[in-house]
């Protein structure tokens, strides 16, 4: 699917109209050990069948995340995103706590990607929003500061509005 068409997908599920939506999960190595030695020799396989349960199970869009301990994270999320996108048209969201490992899985990606996830930490904003302006990515904001989510609702909105003026002023 050429990147148009990408990008139509991927407005199709995140949007107005669209207020909810299944992001399937799995492919992630935390928690999963033998995941983790899989990605660490450069074994793909498994991602295979998560693909393949999650489109059956009604995802409509994909997380991917490739943070297994000792492993080549950058390498590893431009093959997985790559190997993907060969094998579903569904949109991706990428997820990685390294600038780098996003930076590399944006150029990878054919299409609108999300990115999971911005914070209103100054440091994260400044990191992950110009990123997402330069790729056309959307991502999922958490209205948390250097310490957790706010127990306070008003806290909570005070934080998402930090992000939005951010997102829609600096950039």
């Amino acid at each position: 699917m050429d990147t148009v068409l990408r990008s139509a997908a991927a407005e199709l599920v995140i949007g107005p109209g669209h207020p909810f939506c299944i992001i399937g999960e799995r492919i992630n190595p935390t928690g999963r050990r033998i995941f983790c030695e899989q990605l660490r020799r450069g074994d793909l396989s498994r991602i295979e069948i998560d693909v393949a349960q999650q489109v059956a199970g009604g995802a409509m869009v994909l997380d991917v995340n490739m943070g297994a301990p000792l492993a080549d994270e950058t390498e590893l999320m431009v093959s997985a995103v790559r190997l993907i996108q060969s094998l579903t048209d569904l949109p991706l969201c990428l997820d990685s706590s390294i600038v780098e490992v996003l930076q590399a899985g944006l150029a990878a990606y054919q299409g609108k990607a999300l990115v999971n996830s911005v914070t209103a930490e100054d440091e994260r904003l400044d990191a992950i929003l110009p990123l997402v302006k330069r790729h056309g990515a959307a991502v999922i904001a958490l209205p948390n500061d250097e310490e957790e989510i706010p127990a306070e609702p008003a806290r909570r909105v005070e934080l998402a509005r930090k992000i939005i003026d951010v997102a829609t002023g600096r950039y």
